[in-house]
């Protein structure tokens, strides 16, 4: 699947490594009904998490947030299945989030996990996994963050910052 043209930029950003994996798995899906997508529950065996996630019928946002951290380099939270804890994950943010920050929402039932490509004056433009049953951008209302972590960098890349976007497109609340 291709990046909407509004979002197409991030194509050119040269970091954060989460990001930029995640831009390689844009556009995953998974499998209506009894079927799995054997991409999404690949994930579950490179993250070592096989014996807790088998279908993609479960939800898997933090799961797809989890093999881009590994594949980042990053170190994992503790049960990083569970959405809401990853609100432990790096290092809080105190001053807003910027590009390639983890955004950790509650929800009815749980959490959600995604990762900031962006914002308007409403709502935060989140790149992550499960969002409609498929890795894309939604936006999402500010006022359900539940946490802001900015990843561990040994060297934080320039182009982390603050980026606003135009508040275009309906705002998401489907994450399971």
């Amino acid at each position: 699947m291709k990046l909407p043209k509004k979002y197409e930029w991030l194509l050119a950003e040269p970091g954060p490594k989460m990001l930029q994996e995640f831009l390689k798995i844009y556009g995953t899906a998974e499998v209506p009904g009894d079927g799995d997508n054997p991409v999404i529950v690949d994930w579950a065996r490179e993250t070592g998490l096989q014996r807790d996630y088998r279908h993609d019928s479960t939800a898997w946002c933090g799961l797809a947030a989890a093999v881009v951290a590994k594949r980042a380099g990053k170190e994992l939270p503790p049960n990083p299945l569970w959405a809401l804890n990853w609100a432990t994950f790096g290092h809080k943010v105190t001053n807003g989030a910027k590009l390639g920050d983890i955004l950790v929402f509650k929800r009815n039932g749980g959490g959600h996990v995604a990762l900031y490509i962006g914002e308007d004056d409403e709502c935060y433009h989140c790149l992550g996994g499960n969002q409609s049953d498929t890795v894309n951008i939604v936006r999402k209302p500010k006022n359900r963050v539940y946490a802001i972590r900015r990843p561990n960098y040994t060297n934080q890349p320039a182009n982390v910052r603050k980026v606003f976007l135009s508040p275009e497109g309906d705002v998401d609340s489907r994450e399971a």
